[in-house]
């Protein structure tokens, strides 16, 4: 990286002209502030997102109603098969998160993982088109060729592992155009999280609505062909706005850092703490980049691997032995991501909740009246614009009116902590299953009274737009917390946690479907029968909501002794309370 030589006149007209967070541009150099980043740069990559959403919504969400109708499979098998093609889809960015954060960098990554997403609808798209690779010849398909078969979920999964490197880095990369050390910067980061989920949103309401309307009315392939010509021209404007991005360097495995952390506090364990927490190793900012933690009193145990075991001055092997010796820094990176494994774990079951939005939802408003007038019916999976709706609703009252009547109350830049945002969707998480219970229980007894379902698909309206409401808080919540709250080199990495709550919530889903499936056909009655007008997925919405409601009580207890990430500036000096996180610059 090229270096500045500053001297104390000229930091601040540096911190104006020049990009401070060891970012770089297009051609390698220090960015130039006026010039590179903020939403100039974001935009394009919102962009890119805004297609990807359309695409992956347009067929996530009508996929059981394809595997159904075109494949002719029952509804467990279908909602199984969903969950599953969920689940991959949103643990793989797992891997393209180390991938990029490590080796990679995070704009080869989306440009890599654009041409395989490519490939995937390219595929799906021939599926439908290409004689040989056809369902079948005729219309209706009663058994539809193993070969198509092979070719679609060939196609699906190309789409997962194009999504792989997508979600992870997009999002990441975006947020890297605003410098963290830049107060107006930094702010508008924050509003950045929230316009990007409210062209998500965009996105998801295009997909199930247009998408969805031709893959019902119109054709699957054609349907298909929009999406891949869609994808490729945003791709290619993203690639056009390589000269307006600030790129973060890979800084090899974020993982070996903390194993480092481990190796060195276990070796040192029978060493007595020091008298005062700046006894302990840090590296010195002027020399080297990096932002410093503050030191934290939790997790004291790993404090060890900083002790400096001798009170003569550090040779340089013994700074250059990370087996022996780490920086503080590198074990508040530590604690960070230890700190995180139990909020991660009580966010599993809102990722179940969000599995049953795009499936058992979804196949309810197909078995109910979706006619607006007399000639027009809606397509099934188009009632989950509603969510989206939702969301776009919460995020808009919360980014433009919430925010500032916060800011001023509290005094807090964010206007509430990530958390609290975090815990809030989770209620409306509860009182959607709760909703969606009552709602399905009168949907039943119409059915059995009738012999069919006259209720308007309208009556599940509350249930996806309090849901929606809940992803406004909780996922962008999860988005801000998981890319704030890990290490610097680990945050393409830190989205991919993210969305791992999603696809372990869909995992969670299909074996809570198998395990309940299994207890319920012992009493004779299935709550999952091949009928759902004889099936009791009430019962299933209510033991979610039970399941949520005491997730959440963990999740508060867990929230309040919560202790956030502590950074202080590279140069100068910072006062670190460790009481609640926050930084008070001397």
């Amino acid at each position: 990286m090229e270096k500045r030589n500053r001297g104390e006149k000229g930091e601040i007209e540096d911190e104006e002209m020049w990009v401070n967070d060891s970012s770089l541009d297009h051609k390698g150099r220090v960015p130039v502030r006026a010039s590179t980043g903020v939403w100039k740069a974001s935009l394009f990559i919102i962009t890119i997102e805004f297609s990807e959403r359309l695409s992956y919504f347009g067929i996530a969400t009508n996929l059981i109603t394809y595997l159904a109708r075109v494949m002719q499979q029952d509804l467990k098998t279908a909602a199984k098969n969903v969950n599953y093609w969920s689940g991959v889809t949103t643990v793989m960015p797992l891997v393209g998160g180390f991938l990029a954060d490590a080796y990679i960098g995070r704009f080869s990554m989306i440009l890599l993982s654009s041409l395989i997403y490519l490939m995937g609808l390219g595929l799906l798209s021939m599926s439908e088109f290409i004689p040989s690779l056809k369902p079948c010849d005729t219309e209706v398909c009663p058994h539809p060729r193993k070969v198509h078969e092979v070719a679609f979920f060939l196609a699906m999964y190309f789409i997962s592992l194009g999504t792989g490197g997508h979600k992870p880095c997009l999002e990441s990369f975006g947020a890297d155009q605003f410098d963290d050390d830049h107060l107006e910067e930094r702010k508008q980061k924050m509003s950045y999280f929230n316009w990007w989920n409210f062209a998500l949103c965009c996105g998801l309401l295009l997909g199930v609505t247009l998408i969805v309307y031709v893959q019902d009315y119109v054709s699957w392939g054609v349907a298909d062909l929009i999406l891949t010509v869609t994808m490729t021209i945003t791709v290619i404007i993203f690639y056009f706005g390589k000269r307006f991005y600030r790129y973060r360097v890979p800084e090899g495995s974020p993982l070996t850092p903390m194993l480092h952390v481990l190796v060195a506090a276990i070796t040192k364990r029978n060493l007595p703490y020091p008298s005062s927490p700046d006894l302990l190793y840090e590296f010195d900012p002027k020399s080297e980049k990096g932002r410093l933690l503050c030191h934290t009193n939790n997790l004291r145990f790993l404090d060890k691997a900083a002790i400096i075991e001798s009170n003569e001055n550090l040779s340089a092997k013994e700074k250059q032995n990370p087996w022996r010796l780490v920086t503080v820094t590198k074990v508040e990176e530590m604690k960070l991501v230890l700190n995180m494994i139990p909020i991660w774990s009580t966010s599993l079951t809102f990722g179940i909740c969000l599995a049953q939005a795009s499936t058992f939802f979804i196949k309810q408003s197909s078995t109910m009246n979706r006619k607006i007038g007399s000639n027009f019916e809606i397509p099934p999976a188009t009632v989950y614009s509603l969510a989206a709706i939702g969301m776009i609703i919460s995020v808009t009252i919360y980014e433009k009116i919430l925010v500032p009547i916060l800011r001023r109350a509290t005094g807090n830049e964010r206007g509430i902590k990530i958390l609290q945002r975090i815990g809030i969707g989770m209620v409306f998480s509860v009182l959607s299953m709760a909703i969606a219970a009552l709602v399905e229980r009168k949907r039943l007894r119409v059915a059995e009274k009738t012999g069919h379902v006259s209720m308007s698909v309208f009556w599940l309206a509350p249930q996806f737009m309090i849901l929606g409401i809940g992803d406004g808080f909780t996922l962008v919540g999860l988005q801000e917390y998981f890319y704030d709250q890990v290490p610097d080199s680990m945050r393409s990495l830190g989205m991919a946690f993210y969305l791992s709550v999603i696809g372990v919530g869909n995992f969670l889903s299909s074996f809570l479907i198998t395990i309940v499936d299994h207890i319920t056909k012992k009493s004779g009655n299935s709550w999952f029968g091949k009928d759902l007008s004889k099936s009791r997925l009430d019962k299933f919405y209510w033991l979610l909501a039970a399941m949520n409601g005491l997730n959440l009580c963990i999740y508060v207890l867990l929230a309040r002794r919560y202790t956030y990430k502590n950074v202080q500036k590279s140069v100068v000096v910072a006062d670190c309370d460790v009481s609640d996180g926050t930084q008070s610059m001397a």
